[in-house]
Protein backbone atom coordinates (compact mmCIF):
# COMPACT_ATOMS: atom_id res chain seq x y z
CA UNK A 1 0.00 0.00 0.00
CA UNK A 2 1.13 3.68 -0.99
CA UNK A 3 -0.42 6.75 0.85
CA UNK A 4 0.90 9.94 -1.01
CA UNK A 5 -0.20 13.38 0.28
CA UNK A 6 -0.88 15.79 -2.96
CA UNK A 7 -1.84 19.61 -2.49
CA UNK A 8 -4.00 20.69 -5.84
CA UNK A 9 -2.52 23.89 -7.29
CA UNK A 10 -4.70 26.85 -7.54
CA UNK A 11 -7.37 26.74 -10.04
CA UNK A 12 -10.33 24.62 -11.13
CA UNK A 13 -9.24 21.21 -9.18
CA UNK A 14 -11.06 18.12 -10.19
CA UNK A 15 -14.05 20.02 -12.87
CA UNK A 16 -15.46 17.31 -14.75
CA UNK A 17 -13.27 17.11 -17.10
CA UNK A 18 -10.37 16.72 -14.79
CA UNK A 19 -12.15 14.06 -13.08
CA UNK A 20 -12.99 12.02 -16.17
CA UNK A 21 -9.55 11.99 -16.89
CA UNK A 22 -8.15 11.00 -13.24
CA UNK A 23 -10.69 8.14 -13.53
CA UNK A 24 -9.69 6.53 -16.44
CA UNK A 25 -5.81 7.27 -15.40
CA UNK A 26 -6.95 5.15 -12.23
CA UNK A 27 -9.55 2.53 -14.03
CA UNK A 28 -6.56 1.76 -16.14
CA UNK A 29 -4.86 -0.67 -13.44
CA UNK A 30 -5.73 -3.19 -11.57
CA UNK A 31 -4.74 -1.39 -8.13
CA UNK A 32 -7.68 -0.32 -5.43
CA UNK A 33 -7.42 3.47 -5.52
CA UNK A 34 -8.55 5.64 -2.48
CA UNK A 35 -9.01 9.57 -2.15
CA UNK A 36 -9.49 11.06 1.06
CA UNK A 37 -10.34 14.52 1.91
CA UNK A 38 -11.26 15.16 5.45
CA UNK A 39 -13.10 12.72 6.57
CA UNK A 40 -14.32 11.88 3.17
CA UNK A 41 -13.01 8.32 2.13
CA UNK A 42 -14.19 7.31 -1.51
CA UNK A 43 -13.57 4.87 -4.67
CA UNK A 44 -11.09 6.91 -6.89
CA UNK A 45 -11.98 4.74 -9.60
CA UNK A 46 -15.65 6.37 -9.42
CA UNK A 47 -16.27 9.39 -11.18
CA UNK A 48 -19.75 10.11 -9.20
CA UNK A 49 -17.55 10.30 -5.96
CA UNK A 50 -15.21 12.22 -7.51
CA UNK A 51 -17.49 15.43 -8.35
CA UNK A 52 -19.18 14.67 -5.25
CA UNK A 53 -16.00 15.83 -3.17
CA UNK A 54 -16.19 19.47 -4.51
CA UNK A 55 -12.41 19.32 -4.79
CA UNK A 56 -10.94 22.63 -5.85
CA UNK A 57 -7.61 24.77 -6.48
CA UNK A 58 -5.39 24.52 -3.09
CA UNK A 59 -7.39 21.62 -1.45
CA UNK A 60 -5.11 19.03 -0.17
CA UNK A 61 -5.79 15.25 -0.68
CA UNK A 62 -4.36 11.86 -0.27
CA UNK A 63 -4.41 9.31 -2.30
CA UNK A 64 -4.36 5.36 -1.57
CA UNK A 65 -3.55 2.73 -3.81
CA UNK A 66 -2.97 -0.63 -3.01
CA UNK A 67 -2.83 -3.88 -5.16
CA UNK A 68 -0.01 -5.21 -7.89
CA UNK A 69 0.86 -2.51 -9.94
CA UNK A 70 0.37 0.29 -7.16
CA UNK A 71 4.08 1.46 -7.80
CA UNK A 72 2.72 2.36 -11.75
CA UNK A 73 -0.40 3.77 -10.79
CA UNK A 74 0.95 6.05 -8.03
CA UNK A 75 3.12 7.30 -10.48
CA UNK A 76 0.56 8.08 -13.12
CA UNK A 77 -1.84 9.51 -10.89
CA UNK A 78 1.14 12.43 -9.74
CA UNK A 79 2.37 12.69 -13.29
CA UNK A 80 -1.69 13.58 -13.84
CA UNK A 81 -2.53 15.60 -10.45
CA UNK A 82 0.71 17.79 -11.47
CA UNK A 83 -0.49 19.00 -14.46
CA UNK A 84 -4.01 20.01 -13.35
Amino acid sequence: MIKKTFKLKEGTGLHSRAAAKFVKITSSFESDVFLEKGNMNLNAKSIMGLLSTGITGGDEIDIIVDGEDEKEAMEAIEEFIVTI
